[in-house]
């Protein structure tokens, strides 16, 4: 099985027939499976990365580091869920160290931004702080380089 998702997380456009050549299983086997793995959510959706900054659509993308107050009986998960429930919202962690929440948002300008963070993000009761870093340049997402541009880095050589 971890052969299988390993295959299907580095390219989910692999048929069964090619996993089923990979794995040396049958692709009945494959298939059923892939099947069984989704209807555990182990397998909870295919992705495709996009450089949209390549397709030419204009986001702007912010990772929002924010402090919480944990709630009785129910700690941080109750002010995760009403976070991860916006739409602009694109990742939510629990982190530790310095801050609780990491809040990765997708806009379409800083104002958009800046109007999440101080409209929903924090007048969320439990909301202690936030800190917003806006993402300038992606050089490697979801273990793809962004943008490979293999240059030839040697010396020239004159005689």
């Amino acid at each position: 099985m971890k052969e299988l998702l390993e295959l299907l997380e580095k390219d989910h456009t692999l048929t069964p027939e090619q996993l089923a050549v990979m794995l040396g299983m049958s692709k009945d086997k494959v298939t059923a499976e892939i099947e069984r793995l989704e209807r555990e959510k182990v397998i909870v959706k295919y992705h495709t990365i996009i450089n949209w900054e390549k397709a030419g659509v204009d986001s702007v993308y912010a990772i929002i580091h924010v402090n919480i107050a944990p709630q009785r009986e129910v700690g941080f998960d109750a002010i995760a869920e009403r976070i991860y429930r916006f739409p602009e919202v694109k990742n939510l962690y629990l982190m530790s160290g310095a801050f609780d929440l990491s809040v990765m948002v997708e806009c379409n300008s800083l104002k958009e931004v800046s109007q999440f963070v101080f409209s929903k993000l924090a007048t969320i009761e439990g909301v202690v702080s936030t800190t917003t870093h806006f993402l300038l340049k992606r050089y490697k997402t979801e273990g793809v380089i962004m943008e490979d541009e293999e240059e030839d880095r040697r010396l020239a050589v004159t005689p």
